[in-house]
């Protein structure tokens, strides 16, 4: 499975996180990053948001249909969303983009390429960046590669 994750632009300051939008720096972030996912995507993928506001609003630059999981919620454990990227290889999702938040983000990330969740330093990623990742198989088990991590500022 191809997956793709990539973090929400820019938001808004708020106390209502999943109500958040974006700025206009973080739609021209999201603007920017989907252009170039556009390049690279097949022409079938799905799109997972989670119910922040945010992270569907950068997910609509792509100008796909997306599905909204609440299991990546802003504050949502990590851990357990390893079995939920795992049911949607097993039910044959070939390339998944998920736009999501730190700090699960970088957790994931970091234990993708770890294979353990005992990583001894923070990992971010920028607002707007997005790892794509080439999984050979049950993720936990099998090997991840990098295939390519891009930011907004890098383009």
């Amino acid at each position: 499975m191809q997956l793709i994750l990539w973090r929400h632009a820019e938001a808004e300051i708020g106390e209502q996180d999943l109500v958040r939008a974006l700025t206009a720096k973080g739609r021209k972030q999201a603007k920017k990053i989907a252009a170039e996912l556009h390049k690279r995507l097949p022409e079938h993928y799905d799109l997972w948001v989670s119910e922040a506001v945010r992270s569907q609003q950068t997910a609509a630059f792509l100008q796909h249909d997306w599905q909204v999981q609440a299991a990546f919620n802003p504050d949502e454990d990590v851990q357990p969303m390893l079995a939920k990227l795992n049911a949607a290889r097993l039910s044959g999702v070939q390339t998944l983009v998920l736009v999501g938040h730190q700090p699960w983000i970088g957790d994931l990330c970091a234990y993708l390429l770890n294979q353990n969740w005992n990583a001894t330093a923070y990992w971010s990623v920028k607002k707007g960046a997005f790892w794509w990742f080439d999984c050979q198989g049950e993720l936990g088990v099998a090997p991840v590669k990098l295939r390519l991590m891009l930011a907004p500022a890098e383009i």
